[in-house]
């Protein structure tokens, strides 16, 4: 299995302006744009790419199409989380099929099953391919929280590699990271001291609209220069903080569409960030000269 580190972009999906086609030429467009800033992984049908808004077929269309353009260029995930294992199952042959190098899953969510309903999905779904698989652990919405404990647990399964925290808590990173697994930061306001703390990587929104200053943090911190470090996540947390406090998906692709990458609206219902939080967001991308 591929050994996956550094800064993952949870891709945004680019739809059309009225949200209701996938936009494959800026698809295309916006990919590029994270391989020439150097962009390690590039995940798509993730929670930033709006997958509980796209369809089935829609799913597997930008996986094929990422898998082709990416070429190997970076590394490749697809998420494939489905409430039902069965669906899980078939997203993710799928997303094998095409290429992928690893799988983001979530728990089952919605009125989701217990901890060993939790372990059986995983299990089912980790029988069924060959590939890597990356637990996704975002208790706010999945409804479920990948303790330490329990990660030790689903460790035990084969393809289980990685675990991505957005919790937020640098407590808890550094908790899961005291397990052995390799973990993944999801929580955009501690990227930072995250990869400071110890983790492989970052998987994360924010790199749509700032792919060049993610990938140059990573680097800073892998060469052990701090400073730097410091001094550049001064420059890039007031946006990474807006983007948390707000709606998320919509707030990354309105700075990414100012960053001059155009990704369209979200698809509906989620609203375009308001006149007023479009002036604070243009407040704080100044800070990385956007």
């Amino acid at each position: 299995m591929k050994e996956l580190k550094g800064i993952c972009t949870a891709l945004c999906t680019p739809f059309t302006e009225d949200g209701e086609k996938v936009d494959e030429i800026a698809l295309r467009n916006h990919i590029d744009s994270m391989l020439e800033a150097g962009i390690h992984i590039i995940l798509v049908c993730g929670g930033t790419g709006e997958f509980a808004y796209l369809r089935p077929e829609e799913r597997k269309r930008i996986a094929e199409i990422a898998s082709k353009h990416i070429n190997g260029r970076a590394g490749f995930m697809v998420q494939t989380s489905a409430i039902n294992t069965a669906d899980a199952i078939e997203y993710s042959q799928h997303a094998e099929g095409v290429g992928a190098d690893c799988l983001l899953i979530l728990p089952p969510y919605f009125e989701g099953p217990d901890n060993d309903g939790v372990y059986y999905h995983f299990e089912k779904i980790s029988e069924s391919i060959k590939i890597s698989i990356m637990v996704y652990n975002i208790p706010e919405h999945s409804g479920i929280d990948v303790t330490p404990n329990f990660l030790k647990r689903l460790m035990e399964i084969d393809n289980v590699q990685y675990i991505k925290d957005s919790t937020g808590d640098i407590i808890r990173i550094q908790e899961l990271l005291g397990t052995g697994a390799k973990v993944f930061n999801g929580g955009d306001p501690i990227a930072f001291f995250s990869l400071l703390a110890g983790c492989p990587g970052c998987v994360w929104g924010a790199p749509n609209a700032m792919p060049k200053e993610s990938v140059d943090l990573y680097s800073f911190v892998a060469s052990g220069k701090l400073g730097e470090a410091r001094d550049l996540w001064k420059r890039m947390f007031p946006a990474n903080q807006f983007f948390w406090t707000h709606v998320y998906n919509a707030s990354v692709k309105a700075a990414t569409n100012l960053s001059g990458r155009k990704v369209g609206p979200c698809r509906k219902p989620v609203q375009p960030l308001t006149d007023s939080e479009m002036s604070e967001l243009r407040e704080v991308l100044k800070h990385l000269g956007i």
